[in-house]
């Protein structure tokens, strides 16, 4: 009778336990290329990420949201652009919604620290995702 309540009580703690929590991505990015900086910081119970600085600008292309589908957020300029919205701990990544002002789409994403220090992100539609790596700026 001991040595049940002892695998009851053995299995109780077990599923009691916190999930393996997802690595730290709060900081400062270099997007993909460098083209611009996005700093990650809690919002809330949540993270976000929101362009910091455009390095490299696309030639011809205005700085604002143009692309947006929203035309009243169309001249919001593009520092300060919210990108990662919503990211969430989900164990072994971080999952949200990242935006593309280059498309003005918006997709479900994941994040995580990759072993070198880099940020793996990956903007999926469906099972089709497009993975970047950032880079940490110091």
């Amino acid at each position: 009778m001991k040595a049940a309540a002892f695998v009851i009580a053995t299995i109780a703690a077990t599923l009691t336990l916190p999930a393996q929590a997802a690595e730290p991505v709060t900081g400062r990015w270099a997007t993909v290329e460098g083209k611009a900086i996005v700093q990650i910081a809690p919002c809330g119970r949540e993270l976000c990420g929101r362009i910091e600085k455009i390095v490299k600008p696309t030639p011809g292309r205005p700085h604002t949201d143009t692309n947006n589908p929203d035309p009243a957020l169309r001249s919001r300029p593009l520092v300060g652009l919210p990108l990662l919205t919503g990211f969430a701990d989900a164990g072994a990544h971080w999952k949200g919604t990242i935006y593309d002002p280059e498309s003005g789409k918006s997709y479900t994403s994941k994040m995580s620290r990759n072993k070198d220090g880099t940020l793996k992100v990956q903007g999926c539609i469906a099972f089709f995702c497009k993975t970047q790596t950032w880079t940490a700026i110091r």
